[in-house]
């Protein structure tokens, strides 16, 4: 039972961790961040900081999952440009509706994004 413990640990603690390092690849403030996983700046503060973890059964947890979902498909699409995948999410988008930075920012907006860049990139 100890290592379950331990690998549900560090899970939260490697999500926790993605979630900061995409955030700083894509230039997001903590308002950004905390908008996109439904946190205060404050709270993104102290996660970036590593102060504190996202909470495995709340939904930013949920949201951090999509987001990290969402720079992998990026990431593959677009071999592994940061700069790319920077510049596509500040690109107005029209299947989408609006850029997919400013989408992204609820959790249904996220969702649609990330299947978005899914059905793209099986089409690859």
């Amino acid at each position: 039972m100890v290592a379950i413990a331990k690998s549900a640990s560090e899970k939260v603690s490697a999500l926790s961790s993605a979630v900061t390092r995409i955030a700083d690849l894509w230039g997001f403030s903590n308002a950004k961040l905390g908008a996109i996983l439904g946190l205060s700046a404050a709270t993104v503060s102290r996660l970036r900081a590593g102060s504190t973890m996202l909470d495995p059964s709340s939904k930013s947890f949920e949201a951090g999952q999509f987001l990290l979902r969402l720079f992998r498909a990026l990431d593959a699409l677009l071999g592994s440009d940061d700069a790319a995948a920077k510049r596509w999410l500040d690109t107005p988008n029209l299947d989408l509706g609006n850029k997919p930075i400013e989408r992204i920012d609820t959790m249904r907006g996220l969702i649609e994004v990330c299947d978005y860049v899914d059905f793209y990139r099986a089409r690859v």
